[in-house]
């Protein structure tokens, strides 16, 4: 029997990952990530009032603060959840999150928290 066919599929299925990654980061993961490990400080509405936020000391950042959140770049938000809040000069009480997520899942994150800015 001849596998005529088994190249042909195997290329149409890696052009199909390569297209869906291209799509951007999958939000739904993203929101179950963020529901997951980032609510407990940040808030389910990314207003940085989550349960764990009163034992810090510094309040987590708002991500509802379009002001404040127009003014860093996605390169800034990628850094401070893969390295923690010192990697970019922010609280040290910001974990790095590098071990838990790969850098899909980072740039999930970031499109999710900028979702929270409602202008």
């Amino acid at each position: 029997m001849k596998l005529w066919w088994l190249p042909l599929t195997l290329m149409i299925a890696l052009m199909l990952n390569s297209v869906a990654r291209a799509a951007g980061p999958d939000l739904a993961a993203a929101k179950d990530n963020y529901m997951t490990f980032c609510v407990k400080c940040h808030g389910p509405t990314g207003q940085g009032n989550g349960p764990a936020a009163a034992t810090l000391h510094t309040k987590p950042r708002n991500y509802t603060d379009c002001a404040l959140m127009a003014k860093i770049p996605d390169a800034t938000l990628f850094k401070a959840i893969k390295n923690g809040g010192a990697s970019v000069g922010l609280s040290p009480e910001m974990p790095a999150w590098s071990q838990a997520f790969d850098d899909q899942e980072i740039q999930g994150l970031v499109a999710f928290v900028r979702s929270f800015c409602h202008k």
